[in-house]
């Protein structure tokens, strides 16, 4: 008869023990019930209420803390929020002190639309976003022959504004004029700028602000009706 390896015959009971050990906790832990729900915005934004997305969590479920973890379906809960038109991405787990945590990232707008009766914001991916009853966006406002752009050419020039800092400050508003063109309106002057098509965002822009900071230096500025980016090569200004 072979002698027994009894460091070997150890090493299978401790393994044996530790997988008893690990499956009666798991078990003891998916039995315990939920003690309270948390919610975390990942942004500033309130365009959803901590209450709405509280009873999105617990629906179908009733009181948070007669939910068994077992019973728990993260994945619907998720699919759940994620289907609220104010809610970009959710994150949602069970920690191991039995609580049901829940990580908001809402949608960012980047501007707010007027068409004919309906209102509504464009978010950070192109997309209709309904108005909140909670919170307004600080976003420029966009009416005029909006039908006239597409919504592709709004979008690119929409994020490109709101990805820049100066511009996300300082433009207010974007009127679609009858030929497409675009005037927009500055925050700090009076007067519009004729942007005119949708196109070649970035050397328009580009010229704005090389125009404006010469500009500022000449008191005159407060007198300007009318900045023309239209033509790519040069920033054409007329005076009250």
């Amino acid at each position: 008869m072979k002698n027994i390896k009894w460091n070997d015959v150890r090493l299978v009971l401790m393994l044996g023990l530790v997988i008893f050990l690990y499956s009666f906790s798991s078990k003891r832990n998916e039995s315990r019930k939920l003690k309270a729900a948390e919610v975390e915005f990942a942004e500033n934004e309130n365009f959803i209420t901590l209450e709405k997305v509280n009873k999105l969590l617990i629906q179908n479920y009733g009181n948070v803390t007669g939910i068994p973890k077992v019973n728990l379906d993260l994945n619907n809960v998720e699919k759940r929020l994620d289907a609220n038109p104010m809610i970009e991405k959710a994150e949602v787990f069970a920690t191991v002190d039995g609580k049901l945590r829940a990580v908001i990232t809402q949608k960012k707008p980047l501007a707010r639309v007027y068409e004919g009766s309906r209102s509504y914001y464009i978010d950070y991916e192109g997309k209709e976003m309904p108005l909140s009853e909670n919170y307004t966006a600080r976003v420029p406002l966009v009416t005029g022959e909006i039908h006239l752009l597409q919504k592709g050419q709004l979008h690119r020039l929409l994020r490109y504004i709101y990805d820049d800092d100066f511009l996300k400050k300082n433009i207010i508003g974007l009127e679609v004029n009858p030929t497409g063109g675009v005037v927009m309106k500055n925050r700090n002057y009076d007067y519009d700028i004729f942007f005119g098509a949708a196109m070649n965002i970035e050397k328009k822009f580009s010229n704005y602000k090389a125009f404006l900071q010469d500009a500022v230096k000449d008191t005159l500025i407060e007198q300007y009706k009318t900045i023309n980016l239209k033509f790519t090569q040069q920033v054409v200004c007329t005076k009250k």
